[in-house]
């Protein structure tokens, strides 16, 4: 009999769609075998076998249904694979064993029979009580050992001999009470600090004489209950507690019990992640020369590998940092004139492989319609500056979905969080002022080396970025149709659009407002005062027009980085930019810090201070002082950057504002702002003798 296998005959027994039936006929039809199935009330239905067979609302009810993938024990390839060579040889030869003593032939066979078989002590007329005894004898073992054995094969086979794995864990000699309590105080300390093995043991025998009484629980002794817990910390991997650190340890706590899931792009574009580090490298404050931190927020494209965006800030980042970075997704950066020929910053949007008109490119569309990608959804954590109201409302005016990670999950960022090791290991460490990634891999003095401002830092990040890391081919980035050819981003990303064959760009030459905070205010006779400022410009309604949208306001757009000037959009939908009454007094961008910090200090020396006594105020204590306090420096060194967020394009500008260095504006009047102010004074921090001398002194 076939122990896989369970006969179907007339009075067999199956449940049937939860209801117990007996198989009384068989009827067999072109189609197929069917059976007439009876239940307990005398109703009679037909049913095809294979529908018995192969549909879960049958199951056969056999008495001996045999081997089974189903059964509690382990299926025979699991009991086998456990043995070692020599167990395996002893077993077949148990097994031979067996066979002649079922039969008389090792083999089981007639047929197969070997020299001198069978042997009178086990010929198959005899007995099966003779032939076992006289199996018994041979072996030294006992009739009862040699029954259990042709009991095991005939049950399981051959793997019915193999030795079952026993049980010789230090927690089976241990109270199962002990190894429980012990197992909840380990969790306990999930969120604590790392414990002593001495603390642990103590505090589970209090516990336990709390529960049960004192002595009423064996507790083992200080060796075996040192073992107890490593195995402990050994089995229960969810919370491991004396063997890495206590983050490590709260990071595999908050694993989830399911199975992990990933997120699979199938093009450019549609999955963007974003994340802030910060860098592992000091920086010059342009002022003070002192050292000072710095975060890196990237934007990559997960189907690519390509950085899309990319942003140095000082100190730490602010929303509409984040916005920027998810602008230049849109308007990528232009490669500088000093650029390595290959270091061209690939334009997500059309490859190089693409052909296009020359009209396309030259006509009239050409400044709108730059190359780009729209992002689908962006994958964030959980900072405040992914979360908050103002990269939300981009995201939702722009239709990009927002797909937060889970908590104290890196893996969901796991391209990214791989890219800013890259970056540590392929430029960072090769650098002056590198700290390393932790206080223990850190130099002597190391803020003594520091000498590459900020400017300087970005711009050799972005070109190793551009030259290096899009050129280098990675193992991530593989073609299953040829699994091993390793691309480069710039390769995927031609990759992908010869897969999709499109691939939506931005056409809106004002799409920087659209990355903007806004703010809702009234037009005034004087204006539209934010924050205590007022601003005034050709573009508004001072006709008393009245509002369309809800509640008599209208929407203003504001950069932080830059409060001389916010941005109106009228209702044919051209912006306009107003400017705030005391931007004249200066020739650089002022930030809402600045101002507010100004504010509180004159504040303090004048009952009735206005914002021009403020700001000169302001500035001339920076002068001084190059900024006494943490906070200070950090206004400072963000009003000082020399990096654009947005390129904005208002219709009309302040005849007194001078364009940051390095910034690039479109329009037909660009050769009149470079003549107006070819003649004006550099500024001290941009002129390199100015830190020639400045640096000799010190």
């Amino acid at each position: 009999m076939n122990r896989g296998t369970v006969r179907l005959q007339v009075g067999s027994r199956l449940v049937y769609d939860g209801e117990a039936v007996e198989v009384v006929e068989f009827a067999p039809t072109v189609a197929g075998n069917e059976v007439v199935l009876k239940d307990r009330r005398g109703g009679l239905r037909r049913v095809a076998v294979k529908e018995l067979l192969f549909s879960d609302r049958a199951s056969v009810v056999s008495e001996n249904p045999g081997a089974s993938s189903s059964d509690l024990e382990d299926i025979a390839s699991v009991l086998l694979s456990r043995l070692k060579p020599a167990e395996r040889g002893l077993l077949a030869d148990r097994a031979g064993h067996v066979r002649e003593a079922c039969s008389g032939y090792r083999s089981g066979s007639a047929e197969l029979a070997g020299q001198g078989e069978p042997r009178p002590q086990y010929d198959p007329n005899l007995p099966k009580v003779v032939r076992y005894q006289a199996k018994a004898d041979e072996l030294g073992v006992s009739l009862r050992t040699v029954k259990r054995w042709v009991a095991a094969v005939e049950a399981h086979g051959e793997a019915g001999l193999a030795p079952r794995a026993r049980g010789t864990s230090v927690l089976d000699r241990c109270d199962p009470r002990w190894v429980e309590t012990a197992l909840e105080v380990m969790i306990e300390h999930t969120d604590q600090s790392k414990p002593m093995r001495k603390t642990v043991i103590e505090r589970v025998q209090a516990l336990l004489a709390a529960r049960f009484g004192e002595g009423v629980v064996a507790v083992p002794a200080q060796t075996k209950a040192y073992e107890a817990l490593e195995e402990l910390e050994e089995l229960e991997r969810q919370h491991p507690t004396f063997r890495l650190s206590t983050k490590r340890n709260r990071d595999i706590a908050e694993r989830p019990r399911t199975v992990f899931g990933r997120l699979r792009p199938t093009r450019p574009g549609e999955y963007v992640l974003m994340d802030t580090t910060r860098l592992d490298v000091f920086a010059l404050d342009p002022l003070t020369l002192r050292w000072v931190n710095s975060e890196l927020t990237v934007a990559m494209d997960w189907y690519t590998r390509c950085i899309v965006g990319v942003r140095l800030t000082p100190v730490s980042t602010k929303s509409v940092d984040a916005a920027a970075v998810l602008f230049q997704a849109y308007r990528p950066l232009k490669p500088a004139a000093h650029w390595p020929p290959q270091a061209v910053w690939p334009e997500h949007g059309i490859p190089r492989s693409v052909l296009l008109d020359r009209a396309a490119i030259d006509g009239p569309m050409a400044k709108s319609a730059t190359p780009a990608l729209v992002p689908e959804t962006v994958v964030v954590d959980h900072g405040k500056i992914y979360v908050s109201e103002h990269l939300r409302s981009v995201c939702d005016r722009m239709g990009i979905s927002i797909q937060p990670a889970r908590l104290r999950t890196g893996r969901d960022k796991g391209p990214v969080e791989r890219f800013f090791k890259t970056l540590r290991q392929g430029l960072l460490h090769a650098l002056p002022g590198y700290k390393g990634p932790d206080v223990f891999s850190r130099g002597e003095a190391v803020e003594r080396q520091a000498y590459y401002y900020l400017d300087e830092l970005l711009e050799r990040i972005v070109v190793w970025i551009a030259a290096t890391y899009h050129r280098t081919p990675h193992s991530s980035l593989v073609d299953p149709g040829v699994p091993k050819l390793r691309m480069s981003p710039v390769q995927m990303f031609e990759h992908g659009m010869a897969r999709v064959g499109y691939i939506e760009v931005p056409r809106d030459k004002h799409l920087a407002l659209e990355f903007l905070p806004t703010v809702w205010r009234t037009i005034q006779p004087y204006g539209v005062e934010i924050g205590k400022r007022r601003y005034n410009g050709s573009g508004l309604y001072h006709d008393g027009r009245p509002s369309p949208y809800l509640g008599g306001r209208w929407p203003i757009q504001v950069n932080p980085d830059d409060i001389d000037h916010v941005y109106f959009r009228d209702l044919d939908g051209e912006p306009h930019e107003l400017v705030w009454e005391h931007a004249a007094a200066r020739d650089f961008p002022l930030s809402e810090d600045a101002l507010e910090f100004a504010r509180s200090l004159a504040a303090q020396k004048h009952p009735y201070p206005d914002d021009r006594l403020a700001v000169a105020e302001l500035l001339e204590r920076w002068q001084i002082g190059f900024g006494t306090t943490l906070a200070e420096r950090r206004i400072v060194l963000r009003a000082m950057r020399e990096q654009t967020a947005f390129n904005l394009q208002p219709h009309q500008r302040a005849p007194h504002q001078a364009e940051l260095p390095g910034e690039e504006f479109e329009g037909d009047d660009d050769v009149a702002d470079t003549e107006d102010f070819a003649d004006e004074e550099p500024v001290p921090g941009d002129d390199e003798e100015f830190y020639a001398e400045t640096l000799e002194d010190l």
